[in-house]
């Protein structure tokens, strides 16, 4: 029987193999902050540049009488459209760069990505909507 393939694990790996040129803690903090804000503007581009997606955002309206667990059912993302294939591509390339460095600060930190992101799914599980983000 083979072992699953763990692709954070592998992926963390592969960061280990190729992240060189910066190396240092602080380089990785701020390519991460970087690639975080290129994600942030390659959306707006989606947006103001494409126009593929449509944001119109206003204040969330609930009912005086909704429950906490009814408050999925009254909220909206502000979000219409779908991304293009450009968009897509463009958003899928920054996250990847933004998930290279996260990987990155866990290496440097010792830090497992696969762990990290398992407590955090128990986490949600455990709580579910109470977990408030």
């Amino acid at each position: 029987m083979t072992k699953p393939v763990n692709t954070c694990h592998c992926f963390q790996e592969n960061v280990q193999d190729n992240l060189v040129r910066h190396f240092s803690i602080l380089d990785i903090v701020s390519k991460f902050q970087e690639t975080n804000a290129r994600v942030n503007r390659a959306l707006c581009r989606a947006v103001t540049d494409c126009g593929c997606i449509n944001i119109n955002a206003s204040k969330q309206l609930l009912p005086d009488d909704c429950s906490f667990e009814d408050v999925r059912n009254h909220i909206q993302s502000h979000l219409t459209g779908q991304l293009c294939e450009n968009c897509r591509e463009v958003l899928e390339a920054e996250v990847g760069q933004n998930l290279f460095y996260l990987a990155g600060m866990c290496n440097a930190l010792g830090l497992d990505l696969e762990e990290i992101i398992n407590k955090e799914s128990q986490r949600v599980n455990t709580l579910g909507m109470f977990h408030l983000r």
